[in-house]
């Protein structure tokens, strides 16, 4: 557990997509130190304390974790995937989050959110990657301090609202019946993990 009002050395990867922006902005609110990593960056972006943009293709042999207390993944599933020997390689004394998928998710059936018919095939090839990852870290030696975090079904940007519900490993869906977070919300369920962690080498959900 951290104590309140540490900084954090968080690092994240995947940086400037749609989860990764969030979480930079959600851990620089919260006061950490945020190292950005990202293939691109916005030239024209202010500086931002307690920011440090690197621009860096994670297919490089190297990527620069030194320093960080914390390494998010917030890419692509099947990015991500080839990388984990080197990330549980680099990460002794280190925690890995991941941003995680919702299709390994199970519904009140048993059966997971990717296996029902109206799931789209132009889904598949990335929800099915998240389901590999997932595989991949509960195989991972006891040593490895890893957390996958799966989101809602309709996960979009929206507003920061701070008020979610927590879960394991089935969908969660609201009185209507639809299941769905703010990516906004979403970066605030995982610097509360980074925080106060709950869900060491745990996958859990969030939504409302």
């Amino acid at each position: 557990m951290n104590t309140p009002g540490t900084t954090v050395k968080i690092t994240v990867l995947g940086a400037t997509g749609m989860a990764g922006s969030r979480i930079v902005d959600e851990a620089l609110t919260r006061g950490h130190a945020v190292t950005a990593v990202a293939r691109r960056h916005d030239e024209q972006a202010p500086a931002r304390a307690g920011l440090q943009r690197v621009t860096a293709d994670v297919a490089d042999p190297v990527l620069p974790l030194e320093g960080a207390d914390v390494v998010v993944s917030a890419l692509p599933a099947r990015v991500a995937l080839p990388l984990l020997p080197e990330l549980t390689a680099r990460a002794a004394g280190r925690r890995l989050l991941f941003v995680g998928g919702a299709g390994s998710l199970r519904l009140p059936s048993g059966e997971r959110v990717i296996d029902q018919p109206g799931f789209r095939e132009e889904w598949k090839p990335e929800a099915s990657a998240h389901v590999e990852l997932l595989d991949a870290l509960r195989a991972l030696p006891e040593d490895v301090d890893w957390t996958f975090l799966s989101p809602s079904a309709l996960f979009l940007p929206g507003e920061r609202t701070g008020t979610f519900r927590l879960g394991g490993d089935d969908l969660l869906a609201g009185a209507d019946g639809t299941s769905r977070i703010s990516a906004e919300d979403y970066a605030v369920a995982l610097l509360d993990e980074i925080g106060t962690p709950q869900h060491r080498r745990q996958r859990f959900t969030v939504g409302y």
